[in-house]
């Protein structure tokens, strides 16, 4: 079977559909114009941190991790959504997400623009400020320019279907300043992320228990060649709420077929963002879980104070490539709009733990666990 020319007619029919629901959702249905608005709004963020694997004898270190700016409005029934965020310790400033919102009916919503991948647990398969390790390979929380249309018109069951033309733009003149990780450039692989359809269903089994399964179909294209490879992901995933307990674990599988400039088909791939670029092992199993525990408090302002463990796994499937893995024991404490997380963050061949260029990609046999204490307090307006 030409795997290539089965993915090739299922782009296709996946755009079909999308330009079928179009039409027929516009055609006699009228757009209840709710009333215009405007609001601005935006977050600043400060970090408290202590790494384990540098000599640094200045820290533990105060300092800016963000300041961002949101617009989100409505003029005749349309919606704009916006986020543009500034790093000054990493010398970097990207879009976030920008998108036009419209209802085409009561059940389907479309976004045009910049906008969230749906893929796996939405809108983070985390509860900590550090994510789960699918969000370092593109798969967590991942944006990219294109359209998407949500469906809800079906009882208990929610379906999401979107084209994505390429990664959302870079900020900075890098082409790896941006918020969620892509396929980036590199001097032996000129490759890039361009037509990618996804496709997300999630049912509520009860109103405390969500599954869901997802899969990911695009290209990696060489401009040096003049020619792409394919790239697939799929995943599969809960969500429960048990009283003040929650619940999420993730199974995902990905192949991101790449090839350096003369021809080879690579083992590993470079990807970035935030302004800089590691390599991730091309093909993997990743395995997710994470339980978390609400309590409402009365202290001075403070309201709530989630205790958390977030753990995660990549099971490379190159022979010789060591295993990646995540852990992150935490808490954050609510005070009204100011969100403070409190981690102490594990990492075993992991690239923002103690093992960058390679840790995602081969990685070290005798690689240590290295560790970040790390403070996050945000006010959010």
């Amino acid at each position: 079977m030409n795997c290539k020319r089965c993915l090739t007619a299922f782009r296709k029919a996946v755009l079909l559909i999308i330009t079928l629901i179009s039409v027929c959702s516009l055609n006699g249905y009228a757009q209840d114009k709710k009333e215009d608005y405007l609001k601005v709004g935006g977050a600043l963020r400060y970090n408290i941190y202590d790494k384990s694997w540098t000599q640094d004898k200045s820290e533990p270190k105060f300092a800016w991790d963000t300041w961002r700016l949101n617009v989100d409005a409505r003029t005749s029934g349309v919606d704009l959504s916006f986020e543009y965020r500034f790093y000054p310790g990493d010398d970097a400033h990207f879009i976030h997400h920008g998108y036009l919102g419209y209802a085409l009916n009561d059940d389907l919503y479309m976004k045009l623009g910049v906008t969230q991948v749906p893929f796996g647990i939405t809108k983070y398969a985390s509860h900590s400020w550090w994510f789960q390790i699918p969000y370092y390979v593109g798969l967590e929380d991942d944006y990219d320019a294109g359209i998407k249309f949500d469906f809800t018109g079906i009882k208990n069951l929610t379906l999401n279907i979107g084209y994505f033309r390429q990664a959302e733009p870079n900020g900075s003149p890098d082409y790896s300043a941006r918020y969620s990780y892509d396929i980036t450039p590199s001097e032996e692989a000129s490759v890039k992320e361009l037509n990618q359809f996804n496709i997300r269903a999630t049912y509520q089994l009860t109103k405390d228990i969500e599954v869901g399964v997802s899969g990911q179909f695009g290209q990696n294209y060489n401009s040096v060649l003049e020619e792409s490879e394919s790239s697939t992901a799929f995943a599969g995933h809960i969500l429960a709420n048990f009283g003040k307990f929650n619940f999420k674990g993730e199974y995902i599988s990905y192949d991101y077929g790449v090839k350096d400039n003369e021809g080879n088909s690579l083992d590993k791939v470079q990807m970035g963002a935030y302004g800089y670029n590691y390599y991730v092992a091309s093909e993997a199993d990743i395995y997710v879980a994470g339980l978390a525990y609400s309590m409402d408090v009365d202290c001075g302002p403070i309201t709530n104070i989630q205790a958390y463990v977030d753990y995660s796994i990549i099971d490379k499937r190159k022979t010789g490539f060591k295993s990646s893995q995540h852990l992150i024991p935490g808490f954050l404490i609510t005070a009204g709009s100011i969100y403070t997380y409190v981690d102490w963050a594990f990492g075993k061949n992991n690239a923002w733990l103690g093992s960058w260029t390679n840790g995602l990609a081969e990685g070290t046999p005798d690689a240590d666990w290295e560790s970040r204490f790390n403070i996050n307090i945000g006010y959010y307006f």
